[in-house]
């Protein structure tokens, strides 16, 4: 099989699709990898790794689109890049397509693609091994983030999370205690703030609960989280929908009575968000102010360590890659029911996608 891996263009999204190392293994199994030049540069690998490990590399990008029978991608295409590739390809990404514009998906339906986003692969006991690392990642950086915008010299309110004798720590609120619930608790615990989660799931609840001696826990409904981000310092929501975007658990009302300064860090703006208020940011440009509380919507925030986040979701999605370029797509949707699950578009056929934003 052909395989592509192209140069991230979206702004501040250093990983790459492949691995040298991956890259070998592949090329071992007769496939042939078409690397676009610079590709790994962030991710901190050269081409001449690519190389040495067999890889081809192409200095065009409709070159490596163009040739790709599987494309590799780490964000969703743009509409350029889904011009330049080949009609009924295949693509593999950390894709968002239920978040991504109706008249994109709509090309991608037009030309016969199969998109197999890495976030919708999910095994039989429901987890999803892709998006997990990269949880973990996320809710790792959150704490260290969430600590520098709360200091002065980045607009935050000027206090240090796990305060100083006499001085009571920050006050973190977690709506959702999932995969990246739990690193994040983690992640703030360790810096000595004073954490509260928040969650529909009883059973996630108690394993923070047992794991985390002083946290506090709360089954979560609009009440709770109206009572906890009214008292909070920092407040970090993160709710997923398989296949849908998440709702909105945190209303312009609960942010409008949020303490002056506060800060909120939506972590579900990858998939639309779960704050009303929310829009998009950029790392370059990360927060914004409305209704007189500090904002964080970064969409791809493991992006920033790309090398420790490029090998983790290697790690699990490598095995899916392989079984892929192996026995073809068409075989392996039909014989591996976790791959079927990520095809939520099958040769232009939308398979598991409840809904989708309009164009504009």
């Amino acid at each position: 099989m052909n395989i592509g891996v192209p140069r991230e263009r979206r702004p501040f999204e250093f990983r790459v699709g492949l691995t040298p190392i991956t890259v070998q293994l592949l090329v071992r199994e007769g496939h042939t990898c078409y690397v676009e030049h610079d590709a790994g540069v962030g991710a901190g690998f050269s081409d001449q790794e690519y190389e040495t490990a067999g890889a081809r590399i192409v200095y065009s990008p409709h070159e490596v689109f163009g040739r790709a029978d599987l494309l590799l991608k780490v964000l969703r295409p743009t509409f350029e890049e889904l011009d330049m590739m080949q009609a009924g390809g295949t693509m593999m990404g950390l894709l968002h397509l239920a978040w991504s514009r109706k008249d994109k998906v709509e090309v991608i339906q037009e030309k016969g693609l199969t998109t197999i986003p890495y976030e919708h692969i999910r095994l039989a006991d429901g987890s999803v091994p892709v998006r997990r690392p990269l949880s973990q990642i996320g809710g790792q950086l959150v704490g260290q983030i969430g600590a520098h915008l709360m200091q002065n010299d980045a607009g935050g309110k000027g206090i240090l999370l796990g305060g100083i004798a006499g001085v009571p720590p920050a006050e973190v609120v977690i709506i959702g205690a999932g995969i990246f619930g739990t690193y994040a608790v983690k992640s703030f615990i360790s810096l000595g703030a004073h954490v509260t989660v928040l969650d529909t799931n009883m059973d996630a609840l108690r394993r923070i609960y047992d794991a985390y001696p002083g946290v506090v826990t709360m089954l979560s409904n609009p009440s709770k989280v109206e009572r906890a981000t009214a008292f909070a310092d920092v407040v970090v929501a993160g709710v997923l929908v398989p296949n849908d975007l998440p709702p909105r658990v945190v209303t312009r009302e609960m942010v409008r009575n949020m303490k002056p300064r506060s800060l909120i860090m939506d972590i579900s703006i990858d998939e639309g968000g779960c704050v009303e208020t929310s829009r998009l940011t950029t790392h370059e440009h990360p927060t914004f102010v409305d209704e007189g509380v500090v904002h964080y919507c970064v969409p791809n925030i493991p992006s920033i360590v790309a090398r420790t986040s490029t090998y983790a979701f290697l790690n699990a999605a490598f095995p899916f890659i392989m079984e892929i370029a192996n026995k073809g797509v068409e075989r392996a949707v039909t014989e591996n029911p976790a791959i079927e699950n990520g095809a939520v578009i099958y040769k232009g056929e939308n398979r598991h996608l409840a809904r989708l934003v309009p164009a504009g």
